[in-house]
C-alpha cells in the first residue's frame, strides 16, 4: 500500500487510506450475508480487539509523536498533547450528548442525544458512525503530518495507522448489519445500512489532512485531539460493550491482542 500511495498527492492518499479503511467496515457488515446472528464470545472478542487497537493508536500513533513535535519546536511536550486530548474527548462528550443514537444490544427506550422518533436502524448506524470520525481524522491527521514534512512522521508509519484501524472496523461493520438483520431487516438493507456507518471515515480523513497541511502549528494539537476522540469512543462504549454479560476474559484477551497488533503494526513498520 505504501508504494501505491507515494505517488498521490497527499489528499488523495488520506482519501485513498481512508477509503480503505471504509471498505473493510464494508466487509464486516457483508458478513450478514453468510449468517443472521453472531455467537456473543466472537462479537465481544472483536470489540475488545477493536478497543485495544484504538487505545494502542492513539499512543504510538498519535499522542507520542504529538510529544516530539513539539519538543522539536521549543514547546513543552505535555502542552499540545494534554490540551488536544482533552479538546478530542470533550469533542465526543458533546456528540454524544447531542447526536441521537442507539447502540447494539440496547432497547430503543435507551437511545443516548436528543430524543427524536427517528427509526432504530437510523440510531444504530448513527452510534457506529460516531465512532468511525475520530478514526478517519486520526489518518488524515497522520497523512498530514507526513506532507508536512515532521521528522518523526513518515509515510509507512501513516499506513500502518491505517491498515490498525481498517482491522478494527470489520466487528464494527458486523456490529451495525448483524443486529440489524436479527431485527428482520433484509440482508441487502442491513449489509447498506451497516457500511454506510463507514462513509464519514473519508471525510474526516481528508477534512484531517486539509486542516493539517493548511495550518502545520495545529499538528500535534491536532494529534491530541485525534487521541482524544478515540480514547473516548473507547471507554465509553467499546469496553461497556464488550464487558457486558458474559465472556468478559474474551473480551480482556481480545484487548490484548489488539493493542499488540496495532503496536506491532506502528514500531515494527513504521
Amino acid at each position: 500500500m505504501t508504494a501505491f500511495l507515494s505517488s498521490f498527492p497527499p489528499i488523495l492518499q488520506a482519501l485513498f487510506a481512508t477509503l480503505f479503511t471504509w471498505l473493510v467496515t464494508a466487509l464486516g457488515a457483508a458478513f450478514v450475508f453468510v449468517r443472521k446472528t453472531l455467537s456473543r464470545r466472537l462479537m465481544v472478542s472483536m470489540l475488545g480487539f477493536a478497543a485495544g487497537v484504538m487505545i494502542a493508536a492513539s499512543f504510538f500513533s498519535l499522542l507520542l509523536p504529538a510529544i516530539d513535535m513539539a519538543e522539536a519546536n521549543g514547546t513543552p511536550g505535555w502542552l499540545p498533547a494534554v490540551v488536544g486530548f482533552l479538546a478530542g474527548g470533550l469533542f465526543l462528550y458533546g456528540v454524544d450528548k447531542l447526536l441521537p443514537h442507539l447502540h447494539p444490544g440496547l432497547a430503543s427506550s435507551e437511545s443516548e442525544g436528543i430524543k427524536t422518533h427517528w427509526q432504530r436502524s437510523i440510531l444504530l448506524v448513527l452510534a457506529i458512525t460516531m465512532h468511525n470520525f475520530p478514526e478517519g481524522l486520526a489518518v488524515g491527521v497522520a497523512f498530514g503530518a507526513v506532507a508536512a514534512g515532521i521528522p518523526s512522521a513518515s509515510l509507512t508509519s501513516a499506513v500502518a495507522l491505517a491498515v490498525g484501524i481498517g482491522l478494527q472496523n470489520f466487528p464494527e461493520g458486523m456490529a451495525v448489519s448483524m443486529p440489524l438483520r436479527g431485527e428482520g431487516l433484509s440482508r441487502r438493507k442491513a449489509f447498506m445500512l451497516g457500511q454506510a456507518s463507514g462513509i464519514v471515515e473519508p471525510i474526516a480523513g481528508v477534512l484531517g489532512a486539509l486542516a493539517v497541511i493548511s495550518m502545520k502549528a495545529i499538528l500535534p494539537y491536532a494529534l491530541g485531539f485525534a487521541a482524544g476522540a478515540m480514547i473516548y469512543v473507547v471507554v465509553e462504549e467499546l469496553i461497556p460493550e464488550s464487558q457486558r454479560g458474559e465472556s468478559t476474559d474474551i473480551a480482556t484477551l481480545g484487548a490484548l491482542a489488539g493493542f499488540a497488533v496495532m503496536t506491532f503494526l506502528d514500531v515494527a513498520l513504521g
